[in-house]
């Protein structure tokens, strides 16, 4: 206990000067009650350009950050629009010191081993770092290549390797066999999303304990989508979610494309243009060379991806096409899938989250476009769909939204799991039953 708290101590004392930019940010949870209200909420985030962290949804509240030097013009305009709100957090930065503080606890006493990693899987109990999980990518193709075939789809715009795994006891080589697909960490302060892929990769190489899962399905796993930000998310700004593009400004004053606008799905029609924004659509669809690794990793694939998962926070939301409006024409199915999926997650759930809601994202978010899913679905991806992992919820008053208390990392990654699973087995009967036709 005395080890525990001195390392909590040195640690708040070392880090005094971090997250500086967010000194008295503010959380603030806005109620939506009447439609008319919606557009308001959008006019005031647009004019202040406001860092929207979950969207209303079903009773739930627009979380929004106001930086200290707008609270007061913010508040006031909600309140001459006769808007509810109240302030969840008020000082941000305490929050971000407390999970530094809580995530160099956990690692200080963490079970991780690099030699143990091959044999038991990365540990559960801390956010691994990108070098970490890069290296043991390597690991684990060099000793499982039976089983395990490391690519990469391509580099990112600093030039690191977007690698995936390749999970197939057959090489991939086997069309009797569909394919799943899941990503995590397209936006790079989604740090919860990790343990999601990781914990599947385990279950699928280091645990297997439900052998259909790989008997009958080929699997890709790609855990860090966004590494350039992700990086830059853990050395130097917790918040940063787009990715490392540079030289849309004189000086770079602001940079980085949001990649889940940067799809060639009506690319540009209901996203922003400006750089500045956390939603800024890029130069044109697939400018960014992490969106272009992913594209081609479905043209490699074609139509064996039978389910498309892109792993997000936060929000306990699973959301399918199209964003732009409109239903794909298998929706009934997709909802049918999807509500199979959250009942599983929600069996398992702690019971402090919210259970699931599934749907339309335009129905439960609103309008957005140049999303990943969407263009899987154009592409003819039968099933695909976006995660909103559920903000971890304050037991004990420590840290929620897209902060990470360890002790809820592994929890992340066997919930996830088990709506991962009813995917996979939907996609195997899906892709047999459509193939004896």
């Amino acid at each position: 206990m005395y080890k525990l708290c001195f390392v909590i101590y040195i640690f708040f004392y070392s880090v005094a000067a971090k997250h500086e930019q967010y000194d008295g940010h503010a959380v603030y949870n806005v109620h939506i009650r009447f439609s008319d209200q919606i557009d308001v909420l959008k006019d005031v985030e647009t004019k202040y350009n406001l860092d929207i962290w979950s969207y209303a949804a079903q009773d739930r509240p627009e979380v929004v950050l106001v930086p200290r030097v707008l609270r007061e013009a913010v508040e006031k305009e909600l309140q001459e629009a006769g808007m509810e709100f109240e302030v969840q957090v008020e000082n941000i930065k305490e929050k971000l010191d407390l999970e530094d503080a809580l995530l160099a606890s956990a690692a200080a006493s963490s079970k991780s081993n690099r030699s143990r990693a091959v044999v038991e899987g990365l540990s559960f109990d801390v956010i691994h770092t990108f070098d970490v999980v890069d290296q043991y990518l390597v690991d684990l193709a060099n000793a499982y290549p039976d089983r395990v075939t490391l690519r990469s789809a391509g580099k990112s715009i600093e030039g690191r390797d977007i690698k995936y795994l390749r999970i197939s006891t057959s090489n991939f080589e086997d069309r009797r066999k569909p394919i799943v697909f899941v990503q995590s960490l397209l936006h790079a302060r989604e740090w919860v999303t990790l343990p999601a892929t990781l914990y599947a990769i385990k279950k699928l190489v280091l645990d297997v304990t439900e052998q259909d899962l790989v008997r009958d399905v080929d699997w890709i796993i790609m855990p860090i989508a966004n590494p350039d930000g992700y990086i830059f998310s853990h050395t130097n700004d917790r918040f940063w979610r787009k990715n490392r593009a540079r030289g849309f400004m004189v000086g770079d004053f602001c940079m980085g494309v949001d990649l889940n606008r940067n799809f060639d799905f009506f690319w540009g029609t209901l996203s922003s243009n400006n750089v500045c924004t956390e939603t800024f659509h890029g130069r044109g669809p697939f400018s960014e060379p992490e969106t272009a690794a992913i594209r081609d990793v479905f043209a490699e694939y074609g139509t064996r991806v039978e389910v498309y998962l892109d792993i997000h926070s936060f929000g306990s939301m699973i959301l399918f096409g199209f964003g732009t409006g409109g239903l794909p024409p298998n929706a009934l199915v997709m909802n049918l899938l999807g509500v199979r999926m959250a009942t599983a997650i929600d069996a398992v759930k702690w019971p402090q989250h919210r259970n699931y809601v599934v749907g339309n994202i335009v129905h439960l978010l609103g309008q957005v476009s140049g999303g990943s899913t969407d263009y899987a679905t154009a592409i003819g991806t039968p099933f695909s769909y976006a995660y909103e992992l559920p903000a971890y919820n304050m037991i004990h008053g420590t840290v929620a939204g897209f902060l990470v208390d360890p002790a809820f990392i592994e929890q992340a990654g066997f919930e996830t799991w088990e709506g991962i699973k009813v995917a996979a087995r939907f996609a195997a009967e899906s892709w047999s039953r459509r193939n004896r036709q």
